[in-house]
């Protein structure tokens, strides 16, 4: 009989967000399957947990993956997690969960903390849409396309960037957004330290210039504003149908293309239409 692969959030930072389902799962699994097992192990000790660990990470490849499957499928419960926050999400569990997909294996989430909607949360930036960018590539092309693939991205970003990094995306993403676009930097999370700036990408730029970033970050960088779109007047729309008659378009019809596109009822643009 097969087991199960439990996906188990953990505290981002703050060891009190546990909860106890996490808890209880962590102790109850056969073992457990660490982004890093020394991380992991602190958090057990913390919690007075003695399951067997076992690494799997970014460079595991396909082979690990199948290993802590083929344990699975002979009847071992298994809890993947990530350092901190939710497994999965621009994390090395993300193929390991499609092999289990793709090999019928029986998975339960166990929720718990996520850095990126935390921040957004926090941010001060608008929470209605958004799209969560991860972490952009060390590659300079790389970064830039993915910036500029993102230069009419109307709805919210969320990005994740380390501290040593940081000042070399905030001139990025200015170059591409603008120094004036709205952005919150959230660090440290849940932590002792946490700190969210509410500022603009220049305006950021040149703080953390004379200020060393220090802890892992979150950039939650507002879209561009929506292009809107000039009203038709309702003689501009009748103008329209006209024009479509002339080419031969039957009245109904072109009131019905024009109607779509303007606004106005069809027969508001019928009536107005035979109006010079």
């Amino acid at each position: 009989m097969s087991g199960t692969l439990y996906i188990i959030g953990t505290p981002i930072g703050n060891l009190e967000d546990i909860t106890m389902r996490q808890i209880r799962l962590l102790e109850e699994v056969d073992f457990i399957a660490a982004e890093d097992t020394r991380v992991t192990r602190k958090l057990l000790s913390h919690l007075d947990i003695h399951t067997p660990t076992v690494s799997y990470h970014e460079h595991s490849g396909q082979t690990a993956a199948q290993g802590i499957i083929n344990r699975i499928l002979a009847g071992e419960s298994c809890g993947v997690v990530t350092d901190a926050g939710m497994p999965c999400i621009s994390d090395p569990g993300e193929p390991l969960v499609k092999l289990c997909h793709a090999q019928g294996v029986p998975m339960e989430v166990v929720p718990g903390p996520s850095a990126a909607i935390s921040a957004l949360a926090i941010s001060g930036q608008s929470t209605a849409r958004f799209t969560f960018e991860g972490f952009l590539s060390v590659n300079q092309n790389q970064r830039s396309r993915h910036l500029r693939q993102l230069q009419t991205e109307t709805r919210t970003m969320i990005f994740y960037e380390a501290p040593h990094k940081l000042c070399r995306t905030l001139a990025d993403m200015a170059e591409v957004f603008g120094k004036d676009r709205s952005v919150s930097l959230c660090r440290e999370l849940t932590k002792l330290y946490e700190e969210v700036r509410l500022t603009t990408l220049g305006e950021a730029m040149a703080y953390y210039a004379d200020t060393p970033p220090r802890g892992e970050f979150v950039l939650v960088v507002a879209g561009t504003a929506p292009f809107q779109e000039e009203e038709i007047t309702l003689e501009e729309a009748a103008a329209m149908v006209r024009q479509q008659v002339e080419k031969g378009v039957r009245l109904t019809q072109a009131c019905k293309d024009v109607a779509a596109v303007s606004g106005f009822r069809k027969h508001v643009l019928y009536e107005a239409a035979q109006t010079e």
